[in-house]
């Protein structure tokens, strides 16, 4: 299973939510999550979550991820590991956007967000292959 979170070449100049995918189909429920960022201005920050919901309507009020905040172009992997949170059917993205400096005040990034399926890890693998791949 492969998803497409967030397309790529999106541009956003303001925070922003994306559309809810189902990952109920998902065998493993483990996803190798890749960001990236193709464009961007300096002195600003992009902050990626994933959200989590068991009926596409309530989101919570903690993200399942919150990926590591970037400032520049690039890409960056980590996993989400959804086995433990069986009620989760779908997901989402949430981005967040923070402008710094004495140059325009609007922030803005180009970037996607790339999920694909992976085998399903031992307990606690997820965590230590997520720290190393950032």
């Amino acid at each position: 299973m492969e998803l497409e979170l967030i397309r790529a070449g999106t541009r956003a100049e303001s925070n922003g939510d994306g559309e809810k995918l189902d990952v109920s189909a998902s065998r493993t429920r483990t996803f190798l999550c890749t960001l990236t960022i193709t464009d961007q201005l300096e002195q600003e920050s992009l902050d990626i979550s994933i959200w989590g919901s068991a009926d596409g309507e309530n989101w919570g009020t903690k993200p399942l991820l919150k990926l590591p905040q970037r400032f520049y172009c690039g890409e960056t992997k980590t996993i989400l590991d959804l086995t433990p949170r069986t009620e989760v059917k779908f997901i989402r993205p949430r981005w967040e956007l923070n402008r710094w400096g004495r140059v325009a005040p609007t922030p803005m990034f180009e970037f996607g967000l790339r999920l694909r399926e992976i085998p399903a890890m031992m307990k606690g693998a997820a965590a230590r292959l997520g720290a190393l791949a950032s």
